[in-house]
């Protein structure tokens, strides 16, 4: 019977084990996948509204929010080290570790917080060193300078977020993220357009909303796993101002290569937007547009990553290669199905897509809307390599293998993405299309050479490094 199964498919036990995994994977995956929809919503929020203001607002918006998120995601990158560290406890039954995980996790927060929030407050001549317009470079500066009260908070968060995803009980953080992109809603509503007796602070006003509504995300998390009887138990805060330097240093091991993975991607998209810069105010405008829709489906790779990195890191933690096996195919393939649908929405819904975003019936919208046609053209053609290189990514993480990822990364992006990207846009003149076209090269590479490494790695001892930490 088994030679059977061998030859015409899998046998009834190993593909219920397959099925159970795809459904441990999806329960898990969908408030995360929500969770991180929700942080995107809160940016998205902001670009429909800062939209309103008219394409040069949004032109310094983008500025603003690509220069933002480099410090923040390597941040995030290096703090992703918590949920895989804390799922290896769980999975070798080491409740001790869970928290000496996070609480050094916080601890990290706060010491990656500090420097960037200086770095942040430099942006105005920051922006006007790489060329850009100097009106735009203020205004700019205004809002990444309001927006930075908010980055220590939504560090703390991101913690907090590793620690209930670790645990598989990730929609309290789902909960309040969902009721924060509410809260962004109201509060930018008031404050950019001047509503609600609010004084109108137009791109400051977006800012200082994103502040303020970060800060009421961890306050609220933090509030839920000190009260619920769930996460209590782990007593997080015990001891707090106590230092456990070895496990700071396993975090600092496994996340500095994801920080700076997330650092040479994002450095690829902020490159080509300072290049968009040089090409138009209208091609930034709608270079911004196209961005934050890829930006949105992302989300949903990113949280089925964040999945496996969880799911993966059980297995490995258990000793589990088959487990391992099952839970990094299974992520990949939820990951594709989906960028493949985004994919289609792209190539047959542009214009829909870019009204969201931009008043079409206003003049001086119409190179807007085209030039955004083009690079939602383009950008389907990336989304599934863009999903598979962050999701087994993030499988890799869950094995704690971070570090050749890094020099992959810096391959993908930079050797093959960034110098394609300004090759195509102005020695060969193809302009925004060219950056574009650079990105996906450099996405479709990365992909690859994650993909491959996933597969080889029982050749390369990847679980046995973990088993032996």
């Amino acid at each position: 019977m088994t030679r059977v199964y061998e030859r015409y498919g899998p046998a009834p036990e190993a593909r219920d084990a397959w099925l159970r995994e795809l459904r441990a994977t999806l329960r898990l995956a969908g408030p995360l996948v929500l969770l991180q929809l929700g942080q995107v919503g809160i940016h998205t929020t902001d670009v429909v509204m800062i939209g309103r203001l008219g394409p040069e607002a949004l032109a310094a918006g983008s500025l603003a929010m690509h220069w933002f998120i480099l410090p923040w995601l390597f941040c995030l990158g290096v703090l992703s080290a918590v949920p895989a560290l804390a799922a290896q406890a769980l999975g070798a039954r080491d409740h001790r570790g869970v928290r000496r995980t996070v609480r050094q996790g916080l601890w990290l927060a706060i010491a990656l917080s500090l420097p960037a929030m200086l770095l942040l407050w430099q942006t105005p001549a920051t922006l006007r060193l790489t060329g850009q317009d100097p009106a735009l470079a203020e205004a700019a500066g205004g809002y990444v300078r309001a927006m930075l009260w908010g980055f220590l908070p939504s560090m703390g968060f991101v913690v907090l977020r590793g620690f209930v995803s670790a645990l598989s009980r990730p929609a309290s953080a789902t909960a309040v993220m969902l009721a924060a992109v509410l809260l962004n809603v109201v509060v930018n509503y008031g404050l950019i357009f001047g509503n609600f007796g609010l004084p109108r602070l137009e791109l400051v006003g977006a800012g200082l909303g994103s502040a303020i509504v970060q800060t009421a995300m961890f306050l609220a998390l933090l509030a839920l796993v000190l009260l619920d009887r769930r996460f209590r138990r782990y007593y997080l805060l015990a001891r707090f101002g106590r230092a456990d330097w070895p496990r700071m240093a396993a975090l600092l091991r496994v996340g500095w290569p994801v920080g700076f993975v997330l650092l040479f991607e994002v450095g690829l998209f902020t490159s080509g937007t300072l290049m968009m810069g040089w090409v138009g105010t209208a091609a930034l405008a709608a270079n911004a547009i196209a961005a934050q829709c890829t930006h949105v489906t992302f989300m949903v790779p990113l949280g089925v990553g964040q999945a496996a990195a969880v799911r993966v890191g059980l297995a490995a933690g258990g000793r589990d290669a088959e487990g391992v096996r099952r839970a990094g195919w299974s992520a990949l393939a939820l990951g594709t199905a989906f960028m493949t649908l985004a994919a289609l929405a792209f190539w047959l819904l542009p214009e829909t897509l870019i009204g969201l975003f931009l008043d079409l019936s206003e003049s001086g919208t119409a190179e807007v809307l085209a030039l955004g046609v083009s690079f939602l053209a383009i950008a389907a053609l990336f989304q599934i390599v863009d999903g598979a290189q962050v999701i087994t990514g993030s499988t890799l993480r869950g094995l704690s293998d971070t570090r050749v990822p890094m020099v992959y990364s810096a391959l993908g992006y930079w050797a093959i993405g960034f110098f394609s990207a300004w090759l195509l846009a102005f020695p060969l003149g193809f302009g925004g299309i060219g950056i574009w076209i650079g990105w996906a090269l450099g996405l479709a590479a990365t992909a690859l050479l994650l993909v491959h490494r996933f597969a080889r790695r029982e050749e390369l001892g990847l679980l046995q490094r973990v088993s032996r930490r």
